[in-house]
């Protein structure tokens, strides 16, 4: 957590210690696999040797200061202080949101003339020197009934089918028959350099 002057908390993040052998192929299939991983890991006795940051949140009104990079950086130091030799990070690219039928394989390729991914996120976590591992296209299944769906996200979901939900990075698929609704949440493996 980061504070300010006056001990009141501008950001945060968190992430979990795991065993990752160093390859793609081996890498956790997002972040609930990573957080299973972490927990049997754990119940094991499996000597963890990565640290996968899962989250960071900056303070909406302080937003654009660089308070995201300050904490990523922060959880960098700590992975070294733990003795982890690695950071991976399922990065959730936050205006995916725009395109949800896009598929995250295309998405996390879009550049801006620059050069820079068009993401932020994904381009914040590069300008610290992160490199684009793969995409994890189900890193995290939500599921509910349907009426927790419509409670979710405030929309009607008469029919089965796919829906655009608010801020989804991917479509919502509701069965009314066995009144089902399952989210898979995009998310895209980064690696700090």
């Amino acid at each position: 957590m980061l504070v300010d002057a006056d001990g009141v908390p501008v950001s945060a993040g968190w992430g979990v210690p795991v065993r990752w052998d160093g390859r793609v192929d081996g890498l956790p299939s997002g972040h609930t696999d990573a957080l299973v991983r972490a927990v049997q890991g754990r119940e094991q006795g499996v000597e963890p040797d990565t640290l996968v940051i899962c989250g960071a949140v900056v303070t909406p009104s302080l937003k654009g200061r660089g308070l995201a990079g300050r904490t990523l950086t922060a959880l960098r130091q700590t992975d070294r202080e733990a003795g982890l030799g690695r950071v991976i990070a399922p990065v959730r690219p936050t205006t995916k949101a725009r395109c949800p039928v896009t598929p995250v394989e295309t998405f996390m390729r879009w550049r801006r003339p620059d050069g820079a991914a068009l993401d932020p996120w994904i381009r914040t976590h590069e300008r610290l020197g992160a490199e684009i591992l793969v995409a994890a296209p189900e890193s995290q299944t939500m599921t509910g009934t349907v009426a927790e769906w419509e409670g979710w996200t405030g929309l009607a979901l008469p029919e089965s089918g796919a829906y655009v939900i608010p801020d989804g990075l991917s479509l919502l698929h509701v069965d009314r028959d066995t009144d089902e609704g399952v989210y898979r949440e995009p998310n895209v493996w980064m690696r700090p350099c």
